[in-house]
């Protein structure tokens, strides 16, 4: 008798405790760290992992087998809020610029190496034109044939970086001479001799220049006393 009432109260709290983990369903995900990928595919690839729809289950699941492949993301971590809430914090690969290749782009990060490829551009990633090559490997560095303008390329991308510059495009001129693309405004560096000084004060001229079209001439450039000029389109 006593071996019966001990068994069915075992059962009593192993349905009491199925009833209660039951109860951590997923009602609400709060992504934060996403500057490059939507919000959206995140939530996607969290709610696709969680089979049972259980913010337990899910937080144990991503513990043996962390949340991956997705584009654009090194890791993501998940953390509960609630029985009911989850925060996942997203840690996006360092994207430094985009060549365009067939129909879609490839992404590199500052030292060249590919990171991704897709059919879509991403808002925010400078996306250089004027190089040429036939193939590519992912997780290796690109296969430009000119190492000098490759050079230029990541000195560029490390430096709009460093110096949060809205850059949309990188374009190399049949005489090798750098043109930057920032909203109406395109922008003559020459061959590339006084990068440094001339992102530096990219900025601030920039900021000068808001809301305006034409072409911003850079190429002697060369000293924080040197002055740009501003050609208005007409």
């Amino acid at each position: 008798m006593k071996k019966r009432y001990f068994l069915l109260g075992i059962l009593v709290i192993l349905i009491a405790a199925f009833i209660y983990v039951s109860s951590f369903k997923i009602k609400e995900i709060r992504v934060s760290g996403c500057s490059k990928v939507d919000e959206q595919v995140i939530i996607d690839a969290v709610r696709n992992k969680s089979y049972v729809n259980n913010t337990i289950v899910l937080y144990i699941q991503n513990k043996i087998k962390p949340i991956g492949d997705i584009p654009f993301v090194t890791k993501i971590d998940i953390d509960f809020i609630s029985k009911n809430e989850i925060s996942v914090t997203v840690y996006e690969k360092s994207v430094a610029g985009c060549v365009e290749y067939m129909d879609g782009y490839v992404y590199f990060d500052k030292d060249g190496i590919v990171l991704e490829s897709s059919q879509e551009i991403i808002e925010g990633i400078p996306c250089i034109r004027g190089l040429n090559f036939t193939e590519w490997e992912m997780g290796k560095k690109l296969p430009i044939d000119n190492e000098s303008k490759f050079k230029s390329i990541l000195s560029i991308t490390q430096l709009i970086d460093k110096y949060e510059l809205d850059i949309d495009g990188i374009k190399f001129t049949a005489e090798n001479e750098i043109i930057l693309m920032h909203d109406g405004i395109t922008i003559e560096l020459g061959k590339g001799d006084n990068l440094a000084i001339q992102m530096m004060n990219l900025g601030s001229i920039l900021e000068n220049l808001e809301g305006m079209e034409g072409v911003l001439y850079m190429k002697d450039f060369d000293s924080n006393e040197s002055t740009a000029s501003f050609s208005k389109k007409k």
